[in-house]
C-alpha cells in the first residue's frame, strides 16, 4: 500500500510540474503516516498531494521541515525554513565553537521566523544562551512552539520585537558573542515583478527588503554594534549576487574590522559576516 500511494502522490505532483516530485512525495507520505491513523493514511496523503500540486509550500502541507538535523514545525504566517539557510546555521556553530571560553556563549537570532536558526545552533552547542526576535505574532508563536518542543526553553528566549527594540534594558549590551540574521532581502520591485509568486502563500514581511533589498541589513549592521562584544560577529544570509552590497554596508559603518564570505556548494556567496572592531566604540 505504501508503494502504491507513493506512486500516486508522485504522479499528482509531477503532473503539476513540482520540481522534485519524488522527494516531495516521500515527505508527504511520511507526514501522512505521522498524522493519520492507518485506515485514513492513503486519503490523507492524496489530499496533501493535491494541496502541494496547487502550489502550497511543502512545509505548510506537511506541517514540518528538516533543518540542521531537527524536525521543525511550520505554519502559515511564518517563512518555511529553507535548506540553503543551513549554511548560516553551520557557519554560526563553527564561529561559536572557536569562541568557546568556558562560560555561556551568547547568541541573538534576529528576524528569527520559525526559530530554525536559534534552535539548530542551540541544539548543537549546549553552552549557547540565546535570544530570538521577530516582528510578527505568527512567527513569534511558532518559534516559541519549536523552542518548547525541542526542550530549549531554559536556554532560548523568543521575544516579539522590531529588530533589537525589545532586547534593550536586559543587560545584553556589549555581551553578545554572535548575532545571526536571515533578513528579508528581495527588493520591493522584484516582489511586484518576477518574484511575485513568493507572496502567494508566505508573508511579505519575510521577503520585502525595501527598494534595494538591503533596508534591514542597514539597520541591523548599525544596531548590532551596541550588543556585540568587541570581536563579536554579525552573520547574515544574503541573496545570490548581493554580497558586494552588504560588504559595502559593513565597510561604510567603519566599525567592523573583518568581513568574511561563505559559499554554498554551487560557489555562490550566501553568508557574509562582519567582526566588530575591538578598538571601536558602540
Amino acid at each position: 500500500m505504501h508503494a502504491e500511494v507513493l506512486s500516486k502522490v508522485e504522479s499528482i505532483l509531477a503532473r503539476a510540474g513540482i520540481g522534485d516530485a519524488a522527494a516531495d512525495a516521500r515527505a508527504i507520505v511520511e507526514a501522512a503516516r505521522r498524522i493519520a491513523d492507518a485506515p485514513n493514511r492513503s486519503m490523507c496523503a492524496l489530499a496533501m498531494a493535491e494541496e502541494r500540486a496547487a502550489g502550497t509550500p511543502l512545509g505548510y502541507v506537511t506541517g514540518s521541515v528538516p533543518f540542521m538535523g531537527l524536525e521543525l514545525l511550520t505554519a502559515p504566517g511564518a517563512l518555511v525554513p529553507r535548506a540553503e539557510t543551513e549554511l548560516l546555521g553551520w557557519a554560526a556553530v563553527h564561529a561559536l565553537g572557536v569562541l568557546q571560553h568556558g562560560g555561556d556563549l551568547r547568541l541573538i537570532d534576529m528576524c528569527c521566523g520559525a526559530g530554525n536558526l536559534v534552535c539548530g545552533i542551540a541544539s548543537q552547542l549546549a553552552a549557547v544562551r540565546a535570544w530570538a526576535g521577530d516582528l510578527t505574532d505568527e512567527a513569534v508563536k511558532l518559534a516559541r512552539m519549536n523552542v518548547q518542543r525541542l526542550h530549549l526553553s531554559g536556554r532560548v528566549d523568543v521575544v516579539q520585537s522590531d529588530l533589537f527594540a525589545a532586547l534593550h534594558y536586559r543587560g545584553l549590551e556589549g555581551t553578545i558573542d554572535l548575532i545571526v540574521c536571515n533578513p528579508p532581502y528581495i527588493s520591493s520591485g522584484r516582489l511586484a515583478g518576477d518574484r511575485a509568486a513568493l507572496l502567494t502563500h508566505e508573508p511579505r514581511q519575510a521577503f520585502d527588503g525595501g527598494p534595494y533589498g538591503v533596508s534591514i541589513f542597514q539597520r541591523v549592521i548599525r544596531d548590532a554594534l551596541l550588543f556585540l562584544k568587541p570581536g563579536g560577529s554579525l552573520l547574515f544570509e544574503v541573496g545570490v549576487g548581493q554580497e558586494r552590497q552588504v560588504a559595502t554596508l559593513f565597510e561604510r559603518s567603519g566599525r567592523y574590522m573583518r568581513i568574511d564570505e561563505f559559499r554554498d556548494p554551487d560557489g555562490a556567496v550566501r553568508v557574509i559576516s562582519g567582526t566588530k572592531d575591538p578598538k571601536g566604540q558602540p
